[in-house]
C-alpha cells in the first residue's frame, strides 16, 4: 500500500530539535555537509547562528504516522555573506528602487559551496515529488508570513534544480573545478595521462616543496588532537584576515567537527622546523573527497613554494585514488586548478522572488547568464592538460 502524502511541515529554530537519526535518514551519507553532525557543529560552535546572521529555520516534512519523510536546511538571513552564489547586485538594485531585500530565506549549508541535497527526501518515501513540493511550498509560505523578499536554494543537486524549475522557480547556473578519477592506480598513473609539459611541472613543484624541508602530515580520526586543531584555527584565521577579515568558522567548530565527524575529516598539515606552517581541511563523502578550508602562516607563503597546490590539490588527489573515490571537489574559483587536472563542471541554484518587478528583471538576467556559463564551461574544458586534448 502506498503511503499518503505529507500532511505536516515542522519548522525548527535549531537542528537540535530533530533527532539526528531522523535527519540523517533523509539526507543520506553521500556528502557530509548536510549531515546532522556538520550542521549541529555550525550551530553549537556559534559559527551559524542568529547572532552571525544565520537564523536557523530548518524544515521537516512528516507523514501521517509522524515519521520524517523529508528535510530542508534553511536560514533567515540579513546579509549575503558566506553563500558563494552572489546576489549582492540584486539586493542593491531592489533597495535603490525602494524595496527591502533583507531579510531573505537561504536554503544552504553555511559557508559551504558544495552540491548536496537541499529538499532531501527519505529514500523509502512513496511520493518524493509531493514531499519536495510541500517543502518548497513551505519555504514560500514562510516568506509570505514573515515579509521576506525571497528564497534562495544554493548548490542543490541537479534533479532538485530541475524539479524547482518545474515548480516555477528561477534557475541559475555557475561552475566549479572538480577532479575526476579515471580509475588511476596511483598519483603517477594520473600524471601519465597528462601532457608532458604539465606532468613535468607538477613533478617539479612537488620536488621543490620536498627540498624545502617541509613535512606533510595527513591526519584523521583519533590522530587529530588539540595541537593540530589549535594550529589549524590559527592558520585559517591568519589567511582569512589577510583577505577579508575574521573567518566564518570559530575555534569551537573545529572541535565539534573532529568529535562528530572525525573519521570523515582529513587534516593535511605542513610542518617546518618543528612548527605548523599550513593546513588544509578535507572531508570524505561516499562519492568524493571535498576540499574545504585552508590556512597558511603569512611569513612562509613566499618563502616555501607550492604549499597550497600540495595540501589542497595533490594530496587530495592521492587520498581520493587510495580511497577509490570518483572525484575531488576543491571548492569555488581558481582557473589555476585546470592545469592541475581539475575540469569545469556546472553548479546550480534556484530562486523564488516575491516582487514581480524584481522577479522579471532577475529572470531576464539569469537567461543570459546561463548561456554565458555554458559557453565558459565549454571553452575551459578545452584547456584541461590531459593528453589528446
Amino acid at each position: 500500500m502506498r503511503e499518503q502524502r505529507v500532511i505536516a511541515i515542522e519548522r525548527l529554530a535549531s537542528i537540535e530539535q530533530v533527532p539526528a537519526a531522523e535527519w540523517d535518514a533523509c539526507t543520506g551519507e553521500q556528502d557530509p555537509f548536510t549531515s546532522y553532525g556538520y550542521l549541529v557543529a555550525l550551530e553549537r560552535s556559534g559559527s551559524a547562528t542568529t547572532a552571525t546572521g544565520w537564523q536557523p529555520c530548518h524544515l521537516v516534512a512528516r507523514g501521517p504516522d509522524g515519521t520524517a519523510q523529508g528535510v530542508c536546511p534553511a536560514y533567515i538571513k540579513d546579509h549575503s555573506f558566506g553563500e558563494f552564489i552572489f546576489d549582492w547586485g540584486w539586493a542593491d538594485a531592489f533597495e535603490r528602487a525602494g524595496g527591502r531585500y533583507y531579510p531573505k530565506l537561504q536554503v544552504a549549508v553555511p559557508f559551504t559551496p558544495v552540491t548536496g541535497p537541499r529538499l532531501a527526501v527519505h529514500p523509502d518515501a512513496a511520493e518524493p515529488e509531493a514531499i519536495r513540493r510541500a517543502l518548497a511550498g513551505e519555504l514560500t509560505q514562510i516568506c509570505a508570513e514573515l515579509g521576506l523578499s525571497s528564497v534562495h536554494i544554493t548548490f542543490p543537486r541537479r534533479e532538485e534544480w530541475e524539479v524547482l524549475g518545474e515548480f516555477g522557480w528561477l534557475q541559475r547556473t555557475a561552475h566549479q573545478y572538480h577532479w575526476h578519477n579515471a580509475g588511476y592506480r596511483d598519483f603517477e598513473d594520473f600524471l601519465a595521462h597528462l601532457s608532458q609539459r604539465r606532468r613535468k611541472e607538477i613533478r617539479r613543484e612537488r620536488r621543490a616543496l620536498a627540498a624545502s624541508g617541509v613535512e606533510i602530515h595527513a591526519l584523521s580520526g583519533d590522530e587529530v588532537g588539540a595541537e593540530h586543531l589549535d594550529a589549524f584555527d590559527r592558520l585559517y584565521q591568519q589567511t582569512c584576515w589577510q583577505k577579508l577579515g575574521p573567518g566564518y568558522l570559530t575555534r569551537r567548530f573545529f572541535d565539534e567537527l573532529a568529535a562528530r565527524l572525525g573519521d570523515r575529516t582529513l587534516w593535511v598539515m605542513a610542518r617546518l622546523d618543528g612548527a605548523w606552517i599550513a593546513g588544509a581541511l578535507h572531508l570524505f563523502g561516499t562519492e568524493a573527497l571535498y576540499g574545504r578550508n585552508w590556512g597558511c602562516r603569512l611569513d612562509v607563503r613566499e618563502r616555501v613554494p607550492y604549499l597550497h597546490f600540495e595540501l589542497c590539490y595533490y594530496q587530495a588527489i592521492e587520498r581520493a585514488i587510495a580511497a577509490g573515490l570518483p572525484q575531488v571537489e576543491a571548492g569555488v574559483q581558481g582557473e589555476h586548478k585546470l592545469q592541475r587536472g581539475y575540469a569545469p563542471v556546472p553548479t546550480y541554484a534556484a530562486h523564488w522572488i516575491a516582487h514581480p518587478g524584481l522577479r522579471d528583471a532577475v529572470a531576464d538576467f539569469l537567461t543570459r547568464e546561463r548561456e554565458q556559463v555554458a559557453e565558459a564551461i565549454e571553452i575551459l574544458d578545452g584547456h584541461t592538460p590531459y593528453r589528446g586534448r
